[in-house]
């Protein structure tokens, strides 16, 4: 399994203001669903941050998300705690939450 991006995930209710101060830092919107908004660099675009309001289908807002090419296989080696189960989204993408050792909530997911 292979790590192919890792996205700091800030919660606010401040979207619009968060893209317009990470915008003066260089980065642009590249994803917008109105609830999560992600940010990335054009001159690397692995290098993002999303802002979101919440998580529309999980009772958690995950702390960072995490995207692996096999989530399958993530699952399945992750054995922490996981807080929201392994699903398919309509946005196109599986994924699951875990806890880490600190308490922060990750979303572990892949791209189908």
């Amino acid at each position: 399994m292979a790590v192919r991006r890792v996205v700091p995930n800030i919660h606010t209710e401040a979207v619009q203001e968060s893209r317009e101060f990470y915008g003066l830092l260089g980065f642009e919107e590249v994803m917008n669903h109105g609830w999560i908004m992600t940010l990335a660099s054009p001159s690397s675009p692995t290098a993002q941050i999303s802002v979101m309001t919440g998580d529309r289908t999980a009772p958690v807002t995950p702390d960072m998300s995490i995207e692996v090419d096999d989530v399958d296989a993530a699952v399945r080696a992750s054995g922490a705690e996981i807080v929201h189960p392994l699903q398919d989204e309509e946005w196109g993408v599986r994924r699951f939450f875990v806890r880490d050792p600190g308490g922060r909530v990750v979303n572990v997911l892949g791209h189908r």
